[in-house]
């Protein structure tokens, strides 16, 4: 049975083990304002999934990530319907993600609705990465 819920603070360890780029004192904030959330299936944790408000006003999807073992199996997809679905009710009407270009991710967010909204290049040599896509979506 998949249930997904808000982080709490027995769910570091699995929360750390995904996601090495979140400092402690925010994972505190995620659990403090609700803007976090863990899928488990039959009490086995199996991913994350972040936010933020993007302009304070818009659901950004900051991070998710199914742990390896359970990739390609919907997870990812049930976690972000779940997202919507919550953004819906607290009123919103557009939610956002991004990805960089080298990522497969971004063919995932295409199959889910979303589309292309731009891009972003950071080129300061101690920052330089890959091209970051925008997606948008309607919900």
């Amino acid at each position: 049975m998949i249930n997904i819920r808000n982080i709490n603070k027995t769910d570091k360890t699995f929360w750390f083990k995904l996601d090495e780029h979140l400092s402690e004192e925010e994972f505190e904030n995620k659990i403090k304002n609700k803007t976090g959330y863990i899928i488990l299936d039959n009490n086995i944790t199996i991913g994350i999934l972040r936010y933020n408000l993007f302009w304070d006003n818009t659901p950004f999807c900051t991070m998710i990530y199914i742990d390896s073992k359970h990739q390609s199996k919907g997870y990812g997809k049930k976690l972000i319907a779940h997202w919507e679905g919550e953004m819906k009710k607290l009123g919103y009407g557009m939610i956002m993600t991004s990805t960089r270009v080298d990522e497969e991710a971004q063919h995932f967010y295409r199959k889910l609705g979303f589309h292309d909204a731009g891009c972003l290049l950071i080129d300061i040599p101690k920052y330089k990465q890959p091209m970051e896509i925008f997606f948008i979506k309607e919900i």
